[in-house]
């Protein structure tokens, strides 16, 4: 307890400062330390840096672990001066001053807008702790006398969760008074910023210093979740501690000097943070403990947060009477004392965070073990990865990166759309920063693939919640990309051809989303790409694979579109195209055929869909063709008058050796399997539909015999009704055949029945299939027997 002198209290009375009040109550309210078993002299103080060397207290000392609420603060006074008389320790009045700004729409910015999630907090707080220590461990170089009253460098929270209170304090730098007033009393005016400035300007500034606050509002994010914040700061450049408090909706500060013995530490800040009423959740031991793994888990100085552990223990248990009776009637039974385990719950600093991050190591020195297991515990999988690629780039843009391709997709196979993802965790200078990210840093295709970005220079904004598009993101987007193709071309050229099977069937399609999203990556994604083909329907070939099978005289890849590889195999395109021996890529996933259009051709090879017009197989034959086109030309167009506008014209083919007619799209519109697909868009478009199919071909091969027939009909009576009825029916059967959808089903049925009755017609009799006609016929013969008979006469007296 403070006590004042009567002049203060008179002039406390009069002058009704209300920051003298606040400072005040905040000195009064502070607890004293607890006794320990070590006594020192009056004015001697210790740090703590960590409680007993790492090693858990047994239950002898749980005692001694009984920590009040300034034992986290890094230091443990023993002075018989604290149960003594305090009045020679007041403190003196408290001095305000005023902000240098628009504090009041200007710290409303930084609580409200400024930041969309109030969790980082910490990870500002931890994140200025650290640039203190990185400071004082820059000038320890030159000056080793500061950092002699506390050698150990480190960062200690502890959480009140009964009274909402959280501190934090770090063994750095520490602030002056000066300090004080400029960096905590000016919003947006960064000590550590002016501490870069200070080494660009001085010759002997040299390496690299992982210093992370450079806007200089990280602190006031405290006021997300508290109302009340103070500051205890020690610098070593000055003898006196000072206390710095705010409020979140005052304009104004105080600022004292600190000289209450339970709260003075040899060197650096405590910050306390008095939760507001909804935020009090934070002061968590085990919820602060999440937030320090999750934001600052690779800072470059050690976190302890304070934490309860337990121990097993065997203890004696009392024996039941009734078994005590039994046990005294055998004398010879051997008593045995009974114990049960329990568990000893106690109170210690626990390290919460790992200083060496696997990816600043270098990557000769790292096994695939130990990458494996990063993998698993950063984004909570059970899986090996497929692989990894760890890497440090140079240049323009500086950074280090690890990337993994998982073995299985989490989303599902056919979830290809979701852009947003928090698979690659982006840190800068350790520090994490986001994990949600809308294609910055990969494009969305990509987006299965897992990692971590660290980075010293990427430009945030203010809150460092938003990575900023600049020139320097899509230098980094473009290595961190080519980078992963490389990964994956690691595993298609691997031995294990399971492994690249296992990522085609879980990320092909994200691959195939790439090549109609990213052009200027054609020639990285085309050879990863995987498709089954006429010679090969079980196992899926390569691009490439392709290309060496080719005959010589092939100029062009040849592909057809269906819904399975069984119609795709027995489509009329292919005949031709398999007495030849030339190999056709079967694309039977809907992404496929838009995605080989977008590629259009793969090592000066073009892509040509088979069922399209003007196909050329490289074996014309300009006399022959003059020949049938001469005796087939006229019943083309006999044809085509039939058939109308259903068809743009009707011409003789060269694809097709079984089938006598196929129908085949035009050159620049829908193939009937992009037709079909269309067509099974709920929101489609139908007047698109009617101008991208508009055009279609008939081809009629003059090699079949009903071509033949359909030719003779011409020459012979080419207004035969059924003649023109057998081209509707064969028009018909080609618009099946060939992929498409007959646009009246039932008509086309009616055909076929009236077809099948002509060629059925008294093919086949019996008495099961026409009883009735045979029962009329039976009835009708014997009806005309009888009328033949006739009684016998007698001629010339004989019968």
């Amino acid at each position: 307890m403070i006590r004042l002198s009567k002049r203060s209290v008179s002039t406390f009375l009069r002058s009704g400062n209300r920051s003298f009040r606040v400072a005040a109550a905040a000195s009064t309210s502070r607890s004293s330390p607890s006794a320990t078993d070590v006594k020192r002299s009056d004015t001697e103080s210790r740090w703590y840096s960590s409680l007993t060397n790492g090693q858990s207290k047994k239950s002898g000392s749980l005692a001694q672990l009984s920590m009040k609420t300034n034992w986290f603060m890094g230091y443990r006074n023993e002075s018989s001066a604290a149960a003594s008389d305090s009045s020679s320790h007041a403190p003196p009045p408290a001095e305000k001053f005023e902000y240098q700004a628009e504090v009041s729409r200007l710290m409303d910015l930084i609580v409200n807008s400024l930041y969309s999630n109030k969790e980082v907090f910490l990870r500002e707080l931890i994140s200025n702790a650290s640039d203190a220590l990185d400071k004082l461990r820059y000038l320890s170089v030159t000056n080793p006398e500061l950092s002699k009253d506390a050698p150990n460098l480190d960062i200690r929270i502890y959480a009140d969760k009964e009274n909402g209170i959280i501190t934090l304090t770090d063994s750095g730098i520490g602030m002056t008074r000066q300090e004080l007033v400029d960096c905590l009393g000016t919003i947006a005016q960064s000590g550590t910023a002016k501490f870069m400035k200070a080494l660009k300007d001085s010759k002997d500034a040299g390496g690299d210093n992982n210093l992370i606050g450079q806007f200089g509002v990280g602190f006031y994010s405290a006021f997300l979740v508290a109302d009340r914040v103070i500051v205890s700061t020690k610098s070593p450049k000055s003898d006196k501690q000072y206390v710095w408090e705010g409020e979140a909706n005052s304009s104004s500060f105080t600022i004292q000097e600190d000289t209450d013995p339970q709260s003075l530490i040899p060197r650096g800040t405590r910050i306390t943070l008095h939760l507001k009423p909804e935020a009090k959740n934070f002061a968590d031991p085990e919820r602060i403990q999440k937030l320090v793994k999750n934001y600052s888990q690779f800072v470059s100085f050690p976190i302890y947060t304070w934490q309860e552990k337990g121990y097993t223990k065997e203890v004696e248990v009392e024996d039941d009477p009734t078994e005590t009776k039994k046990d005294d009637q055998d004398d010879q039974t051997e008593k045995k004392k009974k114990t049960k385990k329990v568990v000893e719950r106690y109170w210690d600093w626990e390290l919460t965070n790992e200083t060496q991050p696997i990816w600043l190591r270098n990557p000769k020195e790292v096994k695939t073990e130990e990458y494996n297991e990063f993998y698993r515990k950063a984004f909570n999988e059970y899986l090996d990865p497929l692989a990894s690629s760890h890497f440090t780039t140079e240049g323009e843009v500086e950074f280090r990166s690890i990337l993994y391709v998982p073995p299985v997709s989490p989303t599902g196979k056919d979830d290809i759309v979701n852009q947003k993802t928090k698979n690659i965790r982006l840190y800068v200078k350790r520090v994490f920063i986001s994990d949600d990210f809308d294609g910055e840093l990969f494009p969305r295709y990509l987006s299965f693939v897992k990692g971590v970005v660290d980075s010293h220079d990427l430009p945030l904004n203010v809150s460092r919640e938003i990575l900023q598009e600049s020139r320097i993101v899509r230098i980094m987007k473009k290595r961190l990309v080519r980078k992963a193709f490389d990964m994956i071309l690691g595993i298609s050229l691997s031995e294990k051809r399971e492994d690249y099977e296992t990522f085609w069937e879980n990320f092909g399609k994200h691959l195939k989303l790439g090549c109609i999203e990213d052009r200027e990556n054609h020639k990285r994604i085309a050879p990863l790409l995987r498709f089954f083909s006429s010679q090969s329907e079980n196992d899926m070939i390569s691009l490439d694979e392709y290309v060496e099978n080719m005959k010589p005289e092939q100029k062009a890849i040849y592909f057809i579109a269906s819904d399975s590889i069984t119609s795709a195999k027995n489509a009329p395109f292919l005949e031709k195209m398999l007495e030849k021996g030339l190999e056709v890529l079967y694309l039977v996933e809907p992404i496929d055929e838009v995605a080989i259009q977008s590629l259009k051709a793969y090592k000066e090879k073009d892509f040509v869909d088979i069922s399209k017009e003007d196909l050329d197989l490289g074996d014309k034959n300009e006399e022959k063709e003059a020949a049938v086109k001469k005796e087939f030309g006229q019943t083309c167009d006999w044809i085509k008058k039939r058939l109308g506008d259903k068809v743009a014209s009707v011409q003789i083919s060269n694809r097709l050796s079984s089938s006598p007619c196929v129908l085949v799209s035009g050159k620049f519109g829908w193939s009937a399997n992009m037709e079909r697909l269309m067509k099974a868009q709920s929101a489609g478009d139908t007047t698109s539909l009617e101008f991208m199919r508009g055009r279609r071909v008939f081809e009629i091969n003059p090699d079949h015999s009903i071509i033949k027939n359909i030719n003779a009909a011409y020459n012979s009576n080419p207004n035969d009704e059924d003649a023109m009825r057998a081209i509707d029916l064969m028009y018909d059967a080609a618009l099946v055949s060939s992929g498409f959808t007959p646009e009246n089903p039932a008509e086309l049925g009616g055909k076929i029945y009236e077809m099948m009755g002509i060629a059925l017609s008294a093919k086949w009799s019996s008495p099961e299939v026409q009883p009735q006609q045979q029962q009329m016929a039976h009835s009708h013969d014997a009806e005309t027997f009888e009328a033949e008979v006739v009684e016998p006469v007698e001629v010339d007296g004989k019968k």
